[in-house]
């Protein structure tokens, strides 16, 4: 026992631990926690194998070791130092051990950073280190920029091989960076930094579910403290930068006390928070409610909870620096929100922050939250691993999508930055249009004509199958991939994509009156097709007509507003109109073409708008009523709706819908209703929501629902073959048969 005691101490000291040294930081590679990869505070730069090694050392326990077996890109293990000093020199001295190191270079690395740029900068490139050698002592000596806010340390490799790294030392101006003083400019007085914006550089080790139960806690509170406290809300800090300042720590986290330690001087150091004297309590009526449930989960600690309930009672009051709501509609408008557009594959912490900004903006502003399939409470720790671990930008992107699906709005969904994801899908497109008919794929209509003779489908046949893949089997696989409100609307958008393609060759299967047949089908570039999403628009085609002597109809895709007075004209004394929204109106008709249909003042929807003020909270509004207008339109009115009915269409149909002698048919529709707010996500990618609810007048939803009609009529694949508007036909027949 005596023996195992005295080499323990002699290890100690070996390694230049004593009691009386003092370390503030772990340049030697020395203090390790067990589970994770790299010694504590040091982080991973590109993509090569980074590890801490025991067996290869200059001096100590550990050395830190990069590895590359061939490659292009790089390795960097990178410790971070905030500039709480001053000096004339710095001088970074290590020691290197390499191992057939060829195609680039092994060097120590030294950087200065500035609020948004590198300031000064050195990696011994020019000295062209390679080969096999011994350990070795090597310096760099940059002049000390009085502006830089951090100092990154690191070892790198570029090309393949190995090299290890021990007994790193920062000297300013000669003297030891462990023993400097820090100077008295510390703690931010509302500085604004963007120290991160090449990279966060964070490490997560290993992903235990204890981690991932604090990390989930960390996006919860980081989200709660960005709309609500003052100091925050106000825009005195990056957020990004200050979620990226924690991290390291939070991640070197033993325990709940350590853990909740952390936290509560995380907050307190934003400063005191004042009472607020304008700050209501929730309201008891409102139509949702924020929930603050987890302030007494997560085992947290009576002292944090106290914060965290105190802020929330004494949140920010006015103008909001991440968030503003439309003066009209209410919507809220997210600001302020960097999409770090140069990371098309941003670094994990980049990813764990895509991950806590869109959860937050959908916890606090989203007024369907309470509609999706999962519980949103439980979604960002569902995601917390996927994200994390994204290999590649493709990765990336595709969890994003599955994360904005996750809300069932079709509204949301990946409207740019997906680069990777359409590369992935493809740049060849068939000849045809595809829609789903009775449950199958059907080509419903040619872009361009001249080519059905190649491609043998007729309008009417049904792809069975997709290079030897069943067509049902692609649809279960791919609806993932496409956000939406309600299964209709996904079918929808598959359809548009369900023959793109990298290859310019599919082979398919597919049904032509009773036959089934195999057919190399070739595909076409975009520019080669006139490719049209969801429905034709034909050039000049005028917005209104006779259908016979005594019916109108009205298509909404190309109306304007010069067309209302020529059809209240026209129309005043018809038997019924038809009025098509299978489409997305032109031009907003709600009031001006709606008034045309009533007698008297109607309600016809309610908006539930958020409390600017009550994060989380949303308030539904007065009813929406249309006024009747000089003319009176007193035959039926038949509205045309299906699952290209989104949106603006939906609104139109359920102000169409108070007319007295109104009748809707067709199928539901896309379930996607309110102004929509433009949400920016790291990797320049950019989504949307629904920003506003949108409700009867008895205050029921139509999200997700949709505009159901009261007579359900579908197309038919027989009706498609033989160039038949079965639910035109069927407005036709209602209103013939109205008395």
């Amino acid at each position: 026992m005596k023996y195992v005691f005295l080499t323990i101490i002699a290890l100690y000291i070996s390694c230049g631990h004593s009691q009386s040294e003092i370390r503030k930081f772990n340049l030697d590679f020395e203090d390790n926690t067990q589970n994770k990869s790299l010694p504590n505070g040091w982080l991973k730069w590109g993509d090569y194998e980074l590890s801490k090694d025991s067996t290869t050392v200059h001096s100590g326990i550990f050395s830190s070791k990069i590895s590359a077996e061939s490659g292009s890109s790089f390795g960097s293990i990178a410790y971070k130092i905030p500039s709480k000093y001053r000096g004339k020199k710095i001088t970074l001295e290590g020691y290197m051990k390499l191992e057939n190191v060829s195609g680039g270079h092994a060097g120590l690395l030294l950087r200065m950073d500035g609020e948004s740029d590198v300031l000064e900068f050195d990696n011994m490139q020019s000295q062209g280190i390679s080969g096999t050698s011994d350990w070795k002592k090597y310096s760099i000596t940059l002049p000390f920029n009085r502006k830089t806010k951090n100092i990154y340390v690191a070892g790198i490799l570029k090309g393949s091989g190995v090299v290890w790294f021990d007994g790193f030392k920062v000297t300013i101006d000669g003297r030891d960076i462990q023993k400097l003083k820090e100077t008295k400019k510390q703690k931010r007085k509302g500085e604004f930094t963007n120290s991160f914006d090449n990279g966060s550089f964070v490490d997560f080790g290993q992903l235990t579910e204890d981690k991932i139960t604090d990390l989930e806690l960390l996006g919860r509170i980081w989200g709660f403290l960005k709309y609500h406290h003052p100091a925050i809300a106000k825009g005195r800090y990056n957020w990004d930068d200050e979620l990226f300042q924690i991290l390291p720590d939070y991640l070197d986290l033993t325990n709940r006390e350590n853990r909740d330690s952390i936290l509560s001087q995380w907050i307190a150091s934003y400063g005191k928070v004042k009472r607020c004297k304008n700050c209501r309590p929730i309201d008891p009526e409102a139509f949702l409610k924020p929930n603050f449930d987890w302030f007494g989960k997560y085992d947290i600690s009576k002292t944090l909870s106290g914060q965290l309930k105190y802020i929330q009672e004494n949140r920010f009051q006015g103008n909001h620096h991440y968030v503003d709501f439309d003066s009209i509609v209410g919507s809220p408008k997210f600001k302020n929100e960097k999409s770090y557009p140069n990371m098309p594959y941003p670094d994990a912490g980049f990813r764990l922050l895509t991950l806590f900004r869109f959860w937050n903006m959908i916890e606090y502003f989203f007024p369907y939250k309470h509609l999706t399939d999962m519980p949103w409470s439980a979604v960002m720790k569902k995601y917390m691993v996927p994200f994390i671990a994204a290999k590649n930008e493709l990765e990336f992107e595709l969890i994003a999508l599955q994360l904005i699906g996750e809300v069932k709005d079709t509204h949301a969904n990946l409207w740019s930055g997906d680069n990777g994801i359409q590369k992935w899908k493809g740049s060849y497109y068939p000849p045809f249009h595809i829609r789903f008919i009775e449950n199958r794929a059907v080509v419903t209509d040619y872009y361009n004509p001249e080519l059905q003779r190649v491609s043998k489908l007729k309008v009417g046949d049904i792809i069975n199958g997709i290079n030897g893949k069943s067509t049902d089997q692609i649809i279960e696989e791919r609806l993932k991939f496409y956000p939406g409100s309600n299964r209709a609307s996904q079918l929808r958008d598959i359809g548009e994509e369900l023959l793109r393609s990298q290859d310019s060759v599919l082979t398919l299967t597919y049904e032509s009156e009773g036959v089934v047949s195999k057919h190399q089908l070739k595909l076409y570039g975009d520019k080669e097709l006139n490719r049209y999403r969801w429905y034709k628009k034909e050039p000049n085609e005028k917005s209104y007509r006779w259908l016979d002597s005594d019916i109108g109809y009205i298509t909404l895709k190309n109306i304007k507003d010069s067309d209302i007075e020529p059809i209240q004209n026209n129309f005043l004394n018809a038997k019924g109109i038809v009025i098509d929204i299978r489409n997305y109106p032109s031009f907003f008709v709600v009031f001006e073409l709606g008034q045309f249909f009533i007698n008297r003042p109607t309600a016809f929807a309610r908006f539930s708008r958020a409390n600017k003020n009550t994060p989380g909270e949303f308030i539904l509004d007065k009813r929406v009523t249309i006024f009747p207008g000089k003319n009176r339109f007193k035959g039926k009115l038949v509205i045309l709706v299906n699952e290209l009915s989104q949106s603006q269409s939906e609104f139109t149909a359920m102000a169409f819908r108070a007319a007295p002698n109104c009748i809707i048919i067709g199928s539901t529709t896309a379930g996607a209703d309110g102004n929509v707010s433009r949400i920016g996500l790291p990797g320049a990618m950019g989504s949307m929501i629904s920003g506003i609810g949108v409700h009867y007048p008895d205050g029921s939803e139509t999200q997700r629902i949709g505009i159901v009609p009261d007579i359900e009529i579908k197309p038919t694949i027989e009706g498609i073959k033989n160039g038949r508007d079965e639910l035109l036909e069927k407005a036709i027949e209602l209103i013939k048969t109205t008395n």
